[in-house]
C-alpha cells in the first residue's frame, strides 16, 4: 500500500554522507546489513575467532541442544526446521528470517514466514513478525521457506522484504515501547486464520508496508527473497520478479525488478525501466550494492536476466513522465557462449547455457565483481567471474572486462575481497581464491558439499558453510591452507556472519553465537 506523505526533498549529499559514516566507522562493529556495508563486500573486522568449536549435542526428542557439550559457543537460539535468512547485528540485536515449525506464539500454528530478533549479549528471544503465506505454493511462496531476506538495521528501525513481496519497515524494540507509526493492524496482519493474534511485547512492531504484488503487479517466483539497501532515505529493493510455474511465461513482463523506496515512509519513489523482466530468466533475487566510483555514486545490481547494471542512485524524471533510476552502464556477464550455439540461443537451464545474477555484485575500488548461478535445483552449469571496471558508460558488455574467470560454476555465493584476493564460492562446493588484480588463480579448495551461502572473512580467516553442515575454516592468504572443519548437526544454508568479535553461524534449525570463551 502506499501512504499519504509530504514530498521529500533528496540532496545528492546524502548518498555521500552516508557511505562515508558506514565505510569509516559509522557502523562499529555490528553487522547491519546483508554484506556488512553498501559495498556488500563480506569482510568483516574482527578478533580471536576461535578454531576450536563443538556445536553440541542435539536431542532427537525435542530438537534442543546440550550446551554442556558445547565449546567455544556463548549462546543457542532455536530457529525454525528451515532457515535461509542471513543473520543481522545491531544495537545489540540480532535478527534472523526462518519459519514457523518452533512456533514462540503457542496460538499462532501452520506456516509461516518468521522474523526473530534475540538479544545480541544471551540470545534471549525479545520479538517475532509472523508472516502469513501467500497461499501460491512453490510458485511465489514456496512452502515452509520461511523469510529469507536479511534486515538492514539503522537506528531505531529496520527493513525486509516479506516473503508476500512486501517491503515492510519495522521498530527495533518491537510492541516493547507501545505501536509507533501509521500501521496499526498488526494483530490483523500476523494472522493466519483470520482472528486477531493476541498481541504481546514480543510481538513486531510494524511502521509502514509497500506492497509491490499488489502496487507494481510483480510475480515474484518461488519466493521474494531481496535483502534491502539503505542510503541516505533511500531505500532499494528488487522485487522478485520472475516467470509462472511452467517456467516459459513472464506473467508481469512490464513490472519493475528493482525500486527505490522513501524508508521513512514507504512511498515509491522511482523504478529500473531497463526491461529487465522481458528478457528476466528466471526471477531477479539479487540484493542491491552501492559505491562511489571515482567519485561518482552509482548503484549496482545484478539483474535476473544475466546482466550487471549501473544506476544513477538519485531517481529522476523519465520519458514518461514518472521517476525512475537511469541506467549509466549494462554489463552481460555471460560470455556469448553460454547465449548462443551455431546462430541459435541455448535453452535456458541446461549445462552450457546462460545464467542470472542471484548472488549479490561487490563494490570495491571503482570495480564490480559479478558471478552468474541459476536456482540450485537446477544443478551444476558453466559459470563466470567478472571483474567490471565500473566507471565506465553504456554497453560495456566485453570492453568493461579488467579481467573474466570462467573455470568456475554456476553459484549463488557473494564473494570476499580481502588484502588483495578474491574469495568465490561455487555451488559445486569448491572455493575460489584469485588475484584481484589480474584474476590469477592463487588455489581452489573442494569441501566436497554444495554450497548455497557466502564466504565471510574475518579475523585473517576465510569461513564457508555447506550443505552437510560444515563450518569449513581456510586461512586468508595467497597459500591455501585449512584449519578447521566444524561439524554441526543439520545442513547450513546461509551465510556466516561476525560482529563484535563473536562469529554467528544459522544452520537449519538453530542459531549460534561463537566466541573464544575457553568453554
Amino acid at each position: 500500500m502506499n501512504l499519504p506523505i509530504q514530498s521529500l526533498l533528496i540532496a545528492s549529499s546524502i548518498f555521500t554522507a552516508s557511505v562515508h559514516a558506514h565505510a569509516h566507522g559509522g557502523h562499529g562493529s555490528d553487522w547491519p546489513m546483508w554484506g556488512n556495508t553498501e559495498s556488500r563486500n563480506m569482510v568483516g573486522p574482527a578478533k580471536n575467532l576461535p578454531l576450536e568449536i563443538e556445536a553440541g549435542e542435539r536431542s532427537r526428542e525435542d530438537d534442543s541442544i546440550d550446551e554442556s557439550t558445547t565449546k567455544n559457543v556463548l549462546w543457542i537460539a532455536k530457529l525454525g526446521s528451515q532457515t535461509y535468512g542471513n543473520t543481522t547485528v545491531a544495537g545489540g540485536k540480532v535478527y534472523v528470517g526462518t519459519n514457523n515449525e518452533s512456533p514462540r506464539d503457542p496460538k499462532q500454528l501452520g506456516d509461516r514466514g518468521v522474523l526473530m530478533a534475540f538479544d545480541e549479549k544471551t540470545g534471549e528471544f525479545e520479538w517475532q513478525l509472523l508472516i502469513p503465506k501467500l497461499g501460491a505454493g512453490k510458485v511465489s511462496d514456496w512452502e515452509y521457506v520461511g523469510l529469507c531476506s536479511s534486515p538492514a538495521v539503522e537506528g531505531d528501525y529496520l527493513w525486509i522484504v516479506t516473503n508476500r513481496g512486501q517491503a515492510m519497515c519495522l521498530d527495533v524494540d518491537g510492541l516493547a515501547d507501545g505501536n509507533d507509526g501509521p500501521y496499526q493492524d498488526e494483530a490483523k496482519y500476523m494472522s493466519a486464520d483470520g482472528n486477531p493474534v493476541e498481541l504481546t511485547d514480543q510481538h513486531a512492531d510494524i511502521i509502514w508496508i509497500y506492497d509491490m504484488i499488489e502496487d507494481l503487479g510483480v510475480f515474484p517466483h518461488n519466493v521474494s527473497s531481496c535483502s534491502p539497501l539503505v542510503v541516505g532515505d533511500i531505500l532499494y529493493v528488487s522485487t522478485s520478479n520472475g516467470v509462472d510455474w511452467s517456467h516459459n511465461n513472464i506473467p508481469s513482463p512490464f513490472s519493475p525488478a528493482l525500486v527505490a523506496i522513501d524508508k521513512n515512509t514507504g512511498r515509491l519513489l522511482g523504478e529500473e525501466v531497463s526491461q529487465v523482466s522481458e528478457r528476466v530468466l528466471h526471477a531477479s533475487w539479487s540484493s542491491a550494492a552501492y559505491g562511489e566510483i571515482k567519485g561518482k555514486p552509482l548503484l549496482i545490481w545484478g539483474g535476473g536476466d544475466g546482466l550487471c547494471y549501473a544506476f544513477e542512485p538519485k531517481p529522476v524524471v523519465g520519458p514518461e513522465g514518472f521517476e525512475i533510476l537511469k541506467e549509466v552502464w549494462r554489463y552481460d556477464c555471460n560470455p556469448p557462449e553460454y547465449r548462443e550455439k551455431d546462430g541459435r540461443p541455448i535453452k535456458y537451464a541446461t549445462y552450457g547455457g546462460p545464467s542470472e545474477v542471484i548472488s549479490t555484485v561487490v563494490v570495491h575500488e571503482d570495480r564490480a565483481y559479478a558471478l552468474i548461478g541459476q536456482d540450485p535445483e537446477h544443478g551444476d552449469g558453466v559459470g563466470m567471474l567478472s571483474a567490471i571496471d565500473a566507471s565506465l558508460e553504456g554497453d560495456i558488455t566485453g570492453k568493461g572486462a579488467v579481467w573474466t574467470y570462467k573455470d568456475i560454476g554456476r553459484t549463488v555465493s557473494t564473494p570476499s575481497i580481502y588484502n588483495g584476493m578474491i574469495f568465490a564460492a561455487e555451488y559445486d562446493g569448491d572455493i575460489h581464491c584469485l588475484d584481484i588484480d589480474t584474476g590469477k588463480v592463487n588455489w581452489v579448495y573442494a569441501t566436497n558439499s554444495r554450497i548455497w551461502g557466502s564466504s565471510l572473512v574475518a579475523d585473517d580467516k576465510v569461513f564457508l558453510a555447506n550443505e552437510d553442515g560444515q563450518l569449513v575454516i581456510l586461512a586468508a592468504t595467497k597459500e591455501k591452507k585449512h584449519l578447521a572443519t566444524i561439524e554441526f548437526e543439520t545442513p547450513i544454508y546461509s551465510s556466516p556472519i561476525v560482529a563484535n568479535d563473536v562469529l554467528y553461524v544459522a544452520t537449519q534449525t538453530h542459531l549460534y553465537a561463537i566466541k573464544e570463551t575457553g568453554e
